[in-house]
């Protein structure tokens, strides 16, 4: 469908023009009738699916016509991090480009004098306030900031959110709006506590669901089935034969992207880490150098990794299996964004992650390309998942190498 399709202003169509955008993805075409009419949704919908636009044009439609209130903040768009929120705040500068629609991003991990530009922002009553909830509590508790007239709330990946314990200060930040309020969710995973929480907040709410269960095509799935203490030594050889560029390796703990990382900058790799130990400001610098190409290799985890939207991550490398499936599709997910992209992902494969590996290749319905192991790496062993399906992956163990591959 195209955007000239729906029922948006001019304004809003002349933004999109200037910017190319003239197609809708699914989710956009599925979402943006529903908003118009002022419906409660709740949207399953992932990164890289054009999510931000769906809820973004509709606010920014609705807000063009000139009939809420002037200095006043009419729009609440809550994020989990604060790469999120920048990245939902350029949006809204790109499409409301033609529209006199003002907006503020707010969030933690900066210094005083960006609190007093948010405070500013937030004070003369920005159309749209774009925040991480902790830190519009903030505002709200000082009384910089008066949600009494917030005609829209959006809650952009809810699921991370809770995942994150934003639950109490979603529902703290829910009492301060009216009851007119129209309230949309975007969740890349519907879990019970997600949907516990939209029958919570949600008035009669529009359900809509984008599949989100498969990759995409472009994407090259392969997996090593593997000891443990060969995983490194495979990176390595694969990083010692292809230059790494634009890698990702995640981990799921954040003390096994710090030995992982460390390890990789001994054998002289361009490696940094990202997990939430680091400060606001570290993380922005460390992305910043990793969009550059100054750093190519990002060792991850998955709460943290959740926020990268890049658009040419040439590999995903899973050095552990993720807790669940959808949290794999999310993983490789970052790779091949686009139209026309392409990628790859690897996944190590130990022996007690097999079962879980398995349940992954069930839940995508596809069995995934086992990489032979190079003998120069000893024996591997065989992909037995039902025989080693009592065997539960112990969260957090550092990994071993063994003595060949050790680096000083």
């Amino acid at each position: 469908m195209r955007f000239d399709e729906l029922n948006l202003e001019g304004v809003v169509l002349d933004g999109l023009d200037a910017m190319n955008f003239s197609e809708t993805t699914p989710v956009q075409e599925l979402t943006i009738p529903l908003i118009l009419e002022g419906k409660d949704i709740i949207a399953c919908a992932q990164t890289g699916t054009g999510k931000t636009a769906a809820y973004v044009l509709p606010l920014i439609n609705e807000l063009s016509k000139g009939q809420h209130l002037e200095h006043a903040v009419n729009a609440v768009i809550m994020a989990p991090t604060r790469e999120l929120a920048q990245q939902i705040d350029q949006q809204i500068e790109g499409f409301s480009y033609f529209i006199p629609v003002s907006a503020v991003a707010v969030y933690g991990g900066t210094d005083g004098v960006a609190w007093e530009q948010q405070k500013r922002g937030l004070e003369k009553g920005a159309d749209i306030v774009i925040a991480t909830p902790g830190r519009l509590l903030s505002h709200i508790k000082l009384e910089t900031v008066d949600l009494s007239h917030v005609s829209y709330f959006v809650l952009d990946e809810a699921d991370r959110m809770l995942d994150m314990g934003f639950y109490d200060d979603i529902m703290l930040l829910h009492k301060q709006l009216p009851s007119s309020c129209q309230i949309v969710m975007f969740s890349a995973t519907m879990p019970p506590k997600i949907r516990t929480l939209a029958k919570t907040i949600l008035k009669d709410p529009e359900e809509v669901k984008i599949a989100i269960s498969r990759p995409p095509e472009t994407i090259m799935q392969t997996a090593y089935i593997c000891y443990d203490m060969q995983k490194l030594g495979i990176i390595e050889d694969l990083f010692s034969q292809n230059h790494p560029q634009r890698t990702i390796i995640f981990s799921s703990s954040k003390m096994k992207v710090k030995e992982l990382a460390s390890t990789l900058k001994r054998m002289k790799f361009n490696v940094a880490a990202m997990h939430s130990d680091l400060e606001q400001s570290q993380r922005e610098e460390v992305m910043k150098e990793f969009k550059n190409g100054h750093i190519d290799v990002l060792v991850a985890t998955d709460v943290v990794a959740r926020g990268i939207d890049i658009n040419d991550i040439r590999l995903i490398i899973n050095f552990d299996i993720p807790h669940d499936p959808e949290d794999y599709v999310h993983r490789i997910g970052r790779t091949a964004r686009g139209t026309n992209g392409e990628g790859l992902s690897i996944t190590f494969v130990a022996i007690e992650e097999q079962a879980q590996f398995k349940r992954i290749e069930s839940f995508l319905n596809k069995t995934i390309y086992k990489i032979p192991i190079d003998p120069k790496f000893g024996e591997a062993p065989l992909y037995e998942p039902d025989k080693y399906a009592h065997l539960r992956k112990r969260k957090g163990r550092p990994f071993k190498t063994n003595n060949q591959n050790k680096h000083k």
